[in-house]
């Protein structure tokens, strides 16, 4: 990105060392880790959609958008449901791996979430007892989480999608 600034004859920024660009550059490439790996899974949910149906549903007259809202978004409901229940599990989790690569301390301040904070605690504090708790915490949260969500899906969906 640097060399496209400088060639065009702007002075180069280093975003990773910018409190205000350290969030953008995590939540864009958040988003770009996570597309690929959300498509893979839709799309073979998608590729286990009997084709019959949809060809009968073309002989019937539907069009494009009446098949992909009738017969491919109720398919796919079950996917998400089961795509929700897992991401609720993780919900404290900010990517620990992604945040600390990223990690400077010039961006402490914007940077630091719960995971780093633990790693700062226990491997550069010394402070096992209070990391430890802190990560039980974490794993408690998010089975209510885990459960919760299993509970409304299970509501919402007359209980056919459970974990």
């Amino acid at each position: 990105m640097n060399n496209l600034l400088v060639k065009l004859g702007f002075e180069p920024v280093y975003f990773l060392a910018e409190k205000d660009m350290f969030v953008p550059i995590l939540i864009i490439s958040n988003i770009w880790k996570e597309v690929g790996w959300e498509t893979v899974i839709y799309l073979a949910a998608l590729a286990g959609l009997d084709q019959e149906t949809g060809e009968a549903a073309i002989i019937d007259g539907c069009t494009r958008f009446q098949k992909i809202r009738y017969i491919n978004v109720p398919y796919l409901l079950s996917t998400v449901a089961i795509m929700l229940i897992l991401r609720m599990g993780g919900i404290l989790n900010a990517g620990f791996d992604q945040i600390f690569n990223l990690y400077s301390p010039a961006t402490y301040e914007v940077a630091d979430v719960l995971d780093t904070y633990v790693y700062r605690l226990g491997i550069q504090g010394f402070q096992y007892s209070l990391s430890t708790a802190i990560g039980l915490f974490k794993s408690v949260v998010g089975i209510i989480m885990v459960l919760v969500t299993n509970w409304l899906t299970k509501r919402l969906s007359d209980g056919e999608v459970s974990i």
